[in-house]
Order: C-alpha cells, then sequence, then structure tokens
C-alpha cells in the first residue's frame, strides 16, 4: 500500500531534519501536531538541495543538483517519488497549495551557489530571496492552511525573519563559508580586513529584520505562533552572542548556542507564550 511507502518517507524527512538541526526539530515540536509531518517534509527537502552544493565537493554537485531539481518536478507532475525525501515534499506542495515559483526560487539560490562566490547588492538580494524568504514562504503556506488573505498578510514579515535567520547562519558561518567554500555573502565585504563598522553594519540591518519578523510572530495562529516564536528566540540568542564578539572573532570561530541553553530559551518562551507576552 502507498500509505506505507507515504509513511516511510515522513519517517525519513523526520529523520534528516532531526539529524541536522537539533534548534530546528525543537521548534518543529513546538508546533501544532498537525504541522509537523510538512515542516519535516519541506525542511528535509530543502537540506537535501544545501547539501548538493554544500558538501558533495568530490562529486559533480552541477549533474546531481539538477537531477535533484529534475526529480523534484517529475515528483510534483506524478505526485510519487521513489526519493522518499521527494516523495514527502510533493505530498505538502499539493496538501498546502505552494506554489511553483517559490521551488524555482530556491532551486535557483542553490544553482547560485555553484556559479557565484562574491556578491554584489542585487545578487546578495536574489541569493536571500530564493534561500531564505521562500522557504519561509513555504511554511507559510502550511501555516495558513489555504487561508489566502492571511498569507498575503503575513507574507512580508515572514520573508523578514527568513531573512534574518539566513543572514545570522552567514556571520555564524563566516569564517567556514570563505576558508572552505570560498565564498563571501555579504556584498563589498573584504574578508581579509573584516572591519567592526562593517560587522555593525550588518547587524544594524538583521536586527531591521528581527523586529518587522516579530509583528508577523504576533499574528500567526496559535497553532504555529509559540513554534516560530521558539525559532525567532533561538536565532535571536545566536544574534546577541555574535554581536557580543570583536569582528576578528568572528573569523576565527564558528558560534554556538549549548543545547542547555537552548533548553533555558523553550523554557522561558513557554512562559511568555502562556501569558500571552510576545
Amino acid at each position: 500500500m502507498k500509505q506505507l511507502f507515504d509513511s516511510v518517507s515522513l519517517a525519513t524527512s523526520k529523520m534528516v531534519t532531526k539529524s541536522y538541526s537539533t534548534s530546528f526539530s525543537l521548534g518543529i515540536n513546538c508546533l501544532h501536531k498537525k504541522f509537523h509531518d510538512a515542516i519535516y517534509s519541506i525542511y528535509g527537502f530543502v537540506r537535501f538541495a544545501d547539501e548538493i552544493v554544500d558538501t558533495f565537493h568530490d562529486y559533480d554537485k552541477r549533474q546531481l543538483l539538477q537531477e535533484f531539481k529534475q526529480d523534484t518536478y517529475t515528483a510534483i507532475e506524478r505526485k510519487i517519488s521513489l526519493n522518499p525525501i521527494l516523495n514527502s515534499f510533493q505530498a505538502v506542495v499539493h496538501e498546502y497549495n505552494i506554489e511553483r515559483p517559490l521551488i524555482d526560487t530556491f532551486l535557483h539560490s542553490m544553482e547560485m551557489d555553484l556559479e557565484q562566490q562574491n556578491h554584489n547588492a542585487d545578487s546578495y538580494k536574489e541569493y536571500i530571496l530564493g534561500s531564505a524568504e521562500v522557504v519561509g514562504l513555504m511554511c507559510l503556506r502550511v501555516f495558513t492552511e489555504r487561508n489566502e488573505a492571511l498569507y498575503q498578510q503575513l507574507k512580508p514579515a515572514s520573508m523578514s525573519l527568513g531573512a534574518a535567520f539566513q543572514k545570522v547562519n552567514f556571520l555564524r558561518d563566516l569564517q567556514a563559508d570563505y576558508k572552505v567554500l570560498g565564498r563571501v555573502y555579504f556584498p563589498t565585504i573584504d574578508l581579509e580586513r573584516f572591519t567592526e563598522a562593517e560587522k555593525q553594519q550588518i547587524q544594524h540591518d538583521i536586527q531591521k529584520d528581527f523586529d518587522h519578523a516579530l509583528l508577523g510572530i504576533q499574528q500567526l495562529p496559535l497553532s504555529s505562533r509559540f513554534g516560530v516564536y521558539v525559532a525567532y528566540v533561538y536565532y535571536k540568542s545566536l544574534f546577541a552572542k555574535i554581536k557580543s564578539l570583536p569582528s576578528s572573532r568572528i573569523m576565527q570561530e564558528r558560534v554556538r548556542i549549548p543545547n542547555y541553553q537552548k533548553i533555558s530559551l523553550l523554557a522561558g518562551s513557554y512562559l511568555k507564550h502562556s501569558f500571552g507576552v510576545l
């Protein structure tokens, strides 16, 4: 029965999520249970594409990504795939009406990682849109459950949240992206002479995204508000830790939030959520 195969596919997406991201898994667990499978499926899809361009150095990344892209479209068209990650993802696409342009835009940003190592202002904005903002919109499609008016209302803030998360990731991974992958995402930045003024400018931009995103989180349905807020709080904590370090330290180490602190952040977020003071 296909139902069994679909269950195995969902279990695969869940395993991928938990293996790659404890913080994202924590956020999913704080969503209403009805959303768990869908968000696991979206994360699994995004994670596999990202792995192709970031870690498969001994293989033809371009060919692998092209095959993954074609397999994605075929899975959506046929409503089935023997790749369990894509089988789960296509089901979510159909159930929540995730539009093709969101998927196209995401995969285009993955292709940019194969071709572009430095960015100007326009390509940086384009990359953020595809790698982060549209992923947030895929999740928003799930959270708003085909309520088009609510989706459109929350769309700008959701994009800001995705952008904030991605830009924090860029700061956190500055050293590895530059020294291992040869990438510099922030435009007009010379990482050989990364200054405190440049760091402050980036941080100011991220803070604006976080501030705008919070307004949208406060308007989410209760079924998703707490889970999204937990992810927001985790990234704000990571951002605060990064802000406290000089620019030279950012190029020397990858900033992390230990698991015990994540649990503490979760508890504090739950209290705020329970008392309605997000």
